[in-house]
């Protein structure tokens, strides 16, 4: 096992990322360039995503000790309520804590059948702030939250969007990454607006690449985000132009980056897709550099 002693931090931007569990050898090895190429940047934590409805838990589980067991990163596993009794996700819960994780992002969850309208578990915990709740009776865990600055598809309002995050952060979250949006006014006003209501902990925004412009639109209907006009005029004509939509995509996310730190923003938390060169190129334009890699971690 590597040796998992952290080097110092200096003042900096803070970054982290997201990856998510492979379903295949090649998507396995990809994944696995993925982190190993963007460990020396130091991240804050990387996070490992749940599919709806607790599809992915066993190979989210895994890929999460992994990354504890093999590398120097902080992971931090996913975790949803959907679809599960409280007794299976306590039991999820405890796994992780025996691994050693110390750190979940607890989230509400999607139902398995795309669109359906969620239905808590008749057995399980009913809401994100009681799972919440639950996982810090078990353990003192570090619990991430999701904030929606565009409101989320089946909220009611903003407002209540917002209420929902402050009883999070009152059940012990401790801070909250936003859903992907591309209008970075957006990310200010709702900002502005949930320091109003209270709400200290830190909102960290999370940047998604464009690269694959048609499914990041898709993404981004499912989740309601909206798609600028500027952006979309961006790739037209650029379905078959994957080297030109890669630049785009860069500049796009450092552009953003570059105007959120203007506001004051200091971490960023990546959707990286399992692939690395975009994120690094980033992390570049924020000044982040390669850190050395203890020996016994980088040769495992």
């Amino acid at each position: 096992m590597p040796n998992k002693q952290k080097p110092e931090r200096t003042e900096r931007t803070k970054v982290s990322f997201e990856f998510f569990p492979p379903k295949s050898p090649e998507m396995e090895e990809t994944l696995w360039k993925s982190i190993r190429r963007l460990e020396p940047l130091r991240p804050e934590f990387v996070s490992v995503t749940y599919g709806a409805g607790g599809s992915t838990r066993e190979r989210t589980h895994a890929t999460v000790k992994r990354i504890h067991d093999e590398t120097t990163l902080e992971p931090v596993a996913h975790l949803t309520c959907v679809g599960a009794s409280r007794a299976e996700v306590d039991d999820v819960i405890r796994a992780y804590w025996d691994a050693g994780i110390r750190h979940i992002v607890a989230l509400r969850g999607d139902m398995p059948e795309l669109g359906a309208p969620y239905q808590p578990h008749s057995d399980g915990y009913q809401s994100t702030p009681e799972l919440i709740e639950g996982i810090r009776r078990i353990g003192d865990f570090d619990v991430i939250v999701s904030a929606y600055p565009e409101k989320h598809p089946e909220s009611a309002s903003l407002e209540a969007d917002i209420e929902l995050l402050k009883r999070k952060v009152d059940a012990g979250a401790t801070r909250a990454i936003t859903q992907f949006v591309f209008d970075t006014d957006r990310h200010v006003r709702f900002l502005e607006k949930v320091r109003k209501a209270g709400i200290e902990v830190p909102v960290v925004p999370g940047i998604m690449p464009t690269t694959n412009f048609k499914g990041t639109k898709r993404m981004a209907e499912r989740c309601g985000a909206s798609v600028p006009k500027w952006l979309e005029d961006y790739y037209i004509g650029l379905d078959d132009d994957l080297g030109t939509r890669k630049l785009i995509s860069a500049y796009v996310a450092a552009e953003q980056v570059n105007r959120l730190r203007g506001y004051g923003f200091d971490r960023f938390h990546f959707y990286t897709l399992n692939q690395a060169d975009l994120t690094f190129a980033i992390c570049h334009v924020l000044g982040l550099r390669p850190q050395s890699v203890p020996a016994e971690a980088a040769t495992v």
